[in-house]
């Protein structure tokens, strides 16, 4: 479980520093936070973002259980979407960021929370890079537990791009899905590799 929460907060640190798109309107931060989601669940997806102290704000209730959030980040990309069992630890770990707890402070704060256990197949998207134009996918379905012998998945990145079991054997066992390069003119979807 810890590592589980460990996998997830390492997803999300990127996504949890106070907002630097001041300029951006309400509906750019939705459509820029949605566009690491698949196609058909971005329209109901809710959409979060943190301010200084780590408060969350919904800048869109969703229908469905997917949450995401658009780029906080000064010196990278990083929009990600999670199942909605997450919310509580990603609203933990803003908070904690605003503080200025470090990645074990966090990791320990999570697991004394005592938050929901995500089920095997909880998944979350990313989109990441130096730019927008230059951010990739990835996709990680959590498999806690899971061996390179049950998935029968490598258990390391492939130049060829295809999904990898990390962490094999142990509690935090997720699969990595990269996906192609976000298309600036598609508006940040993904095609597959």
């Amino acid at each position: 479980m810890k590592r589980i929460l460990i996998v997830a907060a390492l997803m999300s640190a990127a996504s949890l520093m106070p907002a630097v798109a001041q300029g951006m309107s309400k509906d750019d931060l939705i459509a820029q936070a949605v566009s690491a989601a698949p196609e058909e669940l971005r329209a109901g997806a809710t959409v979060v973002t943190y301010d200084a102290k780590g408060d969350p704000e919904v800048l869109r209730q969703g229908t469905n259980d997917i949450v995401c959030t658009p780029n906080q980040n000064k010196d990278n990309y990083s929009v990600n979407c999670y199942a909605k069992i997450l919310r509580a630890q990603r609203d933990l770990q803003a908070k904690d960021k605003a503080l200025g707890k470090d990645a074990k402070a966090t990791a320990a704060d999570i697991q004394a929370a005592n938050l929901p256990k995500p089920p095997v197949g909880t998944t979350m998207y990313s989109l990441s890079g130096k730019t927008q134009a230059t951010a990739r996918g990835m996709w990680v379905v959590l498999v806690p537990g899971m061996t390179a012998a049950e998935s029968g998945l490598p258990t390391k990145p492939t130049a060829a791009g295809t999904p990898w079991l990390m962490r094999a054997g142990t509690p935090g066992a997720h699969i990595h899905m990269p996906q192609a390069a976000a298309s600036a003119a598609s508006g940040g979807a993904m095609a597959p590799m």
